[in-house]
């Protein structure tokens, strides 16, 4: 009866790292700027969506550089008034750089594009394309991937500027976030309003501060996997 039990139990397990493959894996691209910069996907991020689609079914991507507006990501960016850049995009080249080898090689059952980022864009008084850009930058990485639909987790910008005496269309952008994330089925956004109180990396102790304290990047990271995780299971085929 023992052996018998634990060849069953051999089986069952085996049944399950065979259902687990067969979902494939999942692919997750973290972008945008400083507070992305400085979150390491290692403490929080990774550890969660490993547990949650095993280590084997899980790769991510962090590619984020700090005080960066998103036409370094968008290529088709254009202002509110006035001529387009001539250079846009030169971001999002470094970030599919490492992105493209990777989706030639693997297939995804998945693919979550999780963003941070918006801070320079509300200080340079461009919330007024925002919206256009955001969804011009999801479309043109589905088009590149060559998938008719990803996953989006946006991270709404904190409450460091809510007089918008700073960042002129600080309150702006923090509207859209939310609005395009609970417009599309795909898309969630993430709250950071208490991420940016406590200690910093160097010790100082930050109040509603730009950036946030070394708990809350660790914070920041679990909420970026759950969000994910959320979509992924509410997704699954």
């Amino acid at each position: 009866m023992k052996l018998l039990c634990i060849a069953i139990l051999v089986v069952l397990t085996s049944l399950s790292s065979v259902n687990a493959a067969e979902k494939g894996k999942h692919l997750f691209i973290l972008s945008g700027q400083s507070n992305m910069k400085y979150m390491d996907p290692n403490i929080s991020f990774i550890p969660a969506v490993e547990e949650a689609f095993g280590k084997d079914n899980v790769i991510v991507v962090h590619d984020a550089q700090g005080g960066q507006p998103i036409r370094r990501w968008y290529k088709n960016w254009t202002p509110e008034n006035g001529e387009k850049p001539t250079s846009t995009g030169t971001l999002y080249k470094r970030m599919m750089r490492k992105i493209s080898p990777i989706v030639k090689k693997h297939k995804f059952s998945s693919v979550t594009f999780i963003w941070m980022q918006g801070e320079a864009d509300a200080q340079a008084k461009h919330g007024k394309v925002y919206k256009k850009s955001l969804l011009g930058l999801i479309e043109q990485l589905s088009n590149d991937l060559g998938r008719k639909e990803i996953n989006v987790v946006i991270g709404r910008l904190s409450d460091c500027d809510m007089a918008n005496k700073h960042f002129p269309h600080w309150t702006m952008i923090r509207d859209i976030q939310v609005e395009l994330a609970d417009a599309n089925p795909r898309s969630l956004w993430v709250n950071t309003d208490d991420l940016n109180d406590g200690k910093g990396k160097n010790g100082r102790q930050l109040k509603n501060n730009l950036h946030y304290s070394v708990e809350g990047y660790k914070k920041l990271g679990e909420r970026f996997a759950a969000k994910s995780i959320e979509l992924i299971k509410k997704h699954e085929q």
